[in-house]
């Protein structure tokens, strides 16, 4: 992926002057930086949702029109049509795509499959709990079988026990399909133990402090959060983090 010139501000507001970028595809890659700096913006323009004021992003050299990407709001009870039941809204990617009703009802039936999902798909957003309409949200944004999955702060309104079970959930899909994830994160463990590259950004005009990389073996488990690596890359992206924020 590579972020050439990209620009935007907001009224007087600069939040990307000239900012350039290259990181790998194929794996978990988190943004992380001081409040404000920019990071869901970051991925909006990256995903095409905001346009830039200039600048690119290129996927092996693809525009974002080029590439088939699924987007994982935080608000997930916005993000979800509350007029379709939870199994159209996982089935909407691949109508819009012209899919046939089978092909649709497959590649549901896989997702809830891997999802393990036990509740009613055949009732509305608003009759799930928050967990399982973020459930719903992730497993939509996978139906197409995206090159790119973009996480917008995504664990951030649901319990630690749902948490842990869609963490694990996205270590699988990664391992079984190698799908590029894009993660923001406003939780710094989290943001490690979930990725392959860290992005630490700076404050605004937002530039790039520091990209560290975390390497444990997959599938991580609690059990990493007390390795010694785990504990030395978190401690060492603290420092960089306190380090942008003093300045």
């Amino acid at each position: 992926m590579t972020i050439r010139g990209l620009s935007k501000s907001f009224g007087d507001a600069v939040v990307y002057d000239d900012f350039d970028l290259r990181l790998p595809l194929g794996k978990i890659i988190s943004f992380f930086g001081p409040n404000g700096c920019g990071k869901s913006t970051l991925i909006n323009l990256i995903a095409g949702l905001i346009a830039p004021d200039s600048g690119e992003a290129l996927f092996d050299g693809r525009t974002i029109r080029e590439i088939t990407i699924g987007y994982v709001f935080q608000n997930y009870r916005d993000a979800l049509f509350p007029w379709k039941r939870a199994i159209d809204n996982i089935r909407y990617p691949l109508e819009l795509l012209g899919k046939s009703r089978a092909e649709r009802d497959r590649r549901a039936e896989a997702l809830i499959a891997s999802f393990d999902v036990k509740f009613d798909l055949h009732r509305y957003p608003y009759e799930l709990s928050g967990g399982q309409q973020q459930l719903v949200s992730i497993m939509r944004a996978l139906a197409p079988e995206p090159d790119v999955l973009f996480l917008d702060e995504p664990f951030s309104a649901l319990d630690y026990e749902m948490t842990l079970f869609i963490r694990d959930k996205l270590q699988e899909i990664f391992r079984a399909t190698g799908v590029t994830m894009i993660l923001v994160s406003h939780d710094l463990e989290e943001a490690v133990y979930l990725s392959d590259l860290v992005v630490l950004l700076t404050k605004r005009p937002t530039r790039v402090a520091e990209i560290v990389a975390f390497e444990a073996p997959r599938p991580r488990n609690t059990a990493t959060l007390s390795t010694a690596d785990f504990v030395a890359v978190k401690a060492h992206c603290l420092d960089v983090f306190q380090r942008e924020v003093r300045r």
